[in-house]
């Protein structure tokens, strides 16, 4: 495992105090993402994981082995549903259907709360497959923010937006992406899921300091943290979430802790998977990392 978080980083961001009124739900601690490959470690091996978040898409089926074994997780384990399909950010019309699809799945496993990507993934009916940023315009964000207010009446709770890894950006950009992700939150009244990989990852893409971004976002609006790893070809780093969290994304969450407190925090693995207990030894990294802040999450 890596040593500790080097404290450069944290102690150059403020710990601001979270005023009273703070939109966040309780946070659940350190958990990690439910993969078919570990369904039986898990149920045989009880883990130390506070909480499992799942891919919303996968158990998006009326019955069969998927909601079974999903059954036996939310006995055991509190969940969070997280989507990649919503496409919050494209100008076709909402998908309805997937819509009622995920809150029926959410009437049947009460999530602790659904989150999904600020991005697009497709046009003309045609899925991309892939995270697409949005152009950070004053346009752009009044669509998003009606669109944001139309899910989250459907379906009756706040809605948690990840900010996504780019690797171009627009020239018509009015704003940076954090002040978008800020103001989207504010004017919407969602929560909002920062990857501090992804902003490691794009702020060495595009040559921003990552610290910049998490001093731009509202502490009260931070419900969960994404860790991962990526591949640093040197001028290009790709997230990959097929590899250890690096050594520089621990010193950034070490930031993002000092900045925003001990919220939820998932290490997130889709590719390449190692023994659960691999994973366990990172998630107990980050846990013993939070500790370190809790009072400010209080």
């Amino acid at each position: 495992m890596p040593g500790p978080a080097r404290a450069s980083a944290a102690d150059r961001l403020p710990a601001p105090a979270l005023p009273a009124a703070d939109p966040r739900l309780p946070a659940l601690g350190c958990g990690l993402g439910l993969r078919v490959e570990h369904y039986r470690a898990i149920l045989e091996q009880a883990p130390p994981v506070d909480w499992l978040e799942i891919l919303s898409e996968n158990y998006l089926v009326p019955g069969g082995r998927p909601l079974y074994y999903l059954e036996q997780f939310r006995a055991r384990y509190p969940l969070v549903m997280h989507g990649v399909s919503l496409s919050i950010g494209s100008v076709e019309p909402l998908n309805r259907a997937y819509l009622g699809e995920l809150k029926a799945l959410a009437a049947r496993i009460e999530p602790a709360w659904i989150s999904d990507h600020l991005c697009w993934t497709g046009v003309d009916g045609i899925n991309l497959h892939d995270l697409l940023p949005l152009p950070y315009t004053e346009e752009a964000l009044a669509h998003v923010v009606a669109r944001v207010g139309a899910v989250q009446d459907l379906l009756g709770r706040r809605l948690v937006l990840e900010n996504v890894s780019s690797y171009i950006g627009y020239t018509c950009a009015q704003m940076t992406e954090w002040e978008f992700l800020d103001e989207l939150a504010r004017r919407a009244d969602c929560l909002l899921l920062l990857d501090v990989n992804n902003v490691y990852v794009s702020a060495r893409n595009h040559g921003f300091d990552p610290l910049h971004f998490l001093h731009g976002i509202d502490p009260r609006r931070v419900q969960q943290l994404h860790i991962a790893g990526h591949d640093d070809e040197g001028d290009l780093v790709i997230d990959t979430h097929d590899a250890a969290v690096r050594a520089e994304v621990w010193d950034l969450l070490a930031a993002t802790y000092q900045r925003f407190g001990a919220v939820s925090t998932l290490i997130e693995r889709d590719d390449k998977l190692p023994p659960l207990a691999t994973l366990v030894d990172e998630l107990d990294h980050a846990r013993s990392m939070a500790a370190r802040y809790a009072s400010l999450r209080a």
